[in-house]
């Protein structure tokens, strides 16, 4: 009703890959799928724990030690049964990485927390040559209303932002791709071992994702509408 039949057919149409189904990517996948999107694949290694109740969209008293993916799946397709939803229980990282065609994917979808596996990610899917999304710094934060989106270069304030921008400049990495981010002062966990995260944070982090794939989309469709 909001963009009209053609959008919808092309969000079904539009092949999607997400990295990391926890506290953010759980979120989008939710997002992507009551979207339209009806062609997801979702990667990540871990299973369920009683540490992820309290943010990540899988977790539950019933599904602890079960795969996030398989869990995610099985959500995903009750959703809609007709989506090509594909789980792979995977980390990605150097070693595995030509396991994965990025660039027969429309969108990649960054939800990763290992700083070295999204690097490698980042610098594979921009010689891939396709969309990149990525989710940087949610933890420690409470304010959802300071998240925005911008060029990675542009995330001076976010401190998974610096680590990632100076990885990719030492590997020559002078792509750019939009982030989602927090400018919000980080808060100084009281386990300093642990960094915090709560839902409010990280599912809008998620749900900002997911969206900046739709607009994307719609835009696209709407410019090669005919016009009226």
């Amino acid at each position: 009703m909001l963009a009209g039949p053609e959008c919808l057919k092309a969000l079904a149409g539009v092949k999607v890959i997400l990295f990391g189904v926890g506290g953010v990517g759980s979120w989008c996948a939710e997002a992507l799928v009551r979207s339209g999107i009806c062609r997801l694949t979702i990667v990540d290694s871990d299973d369920v724990s009683v540490t992820n109740i309290n943010r990540q969209l899988p977790a539950t008293s019933t599904s602890i030690g079960q795969p996030k993916v398989e869990v995610m799946g099985r959500r995903l397709r009750d959703i809609n049964p007709d989506a090509e939803i594909t789980v792979m229980q995977r980390q990605y990282s150097w070693e595995v990485k030509d396991e994965f065609d990025l660039g027969s994917y429309d969108y990649v979808i960054d939800a990763i927390d290992s700083l070295s596996c999204k690097v490698e990610l980042i610098i594979n899917a921009g010689a891939a040559g396709t969309t990149l999304f990525s989710a940087l710094g949610a933890a420690c934060k409470m304010d959802p209303t300071l998240i925005k989106t911008s060029s990675i270069w542009k995330t001076d304030k976010c401190k998974l932002g610096r680590f990632v921008r100076k990885r990719l400049r030492r590997r020559g990495f002078n792509g750019d791709f939009l982030c989602v981010w927090s400018d919000e002062e980080s808060y100084v966990p009281t386990n300093k071992s642990v960094n915090g995260s709560l839902v409010h944070v990280t599912g809008v982090f998620g749900f900002v994702l997911a969206g900046l794939v739709v607009r994307d989309v719609v835009a696209k469709t709407a410019v090669i509408l005919p016009s009226e």
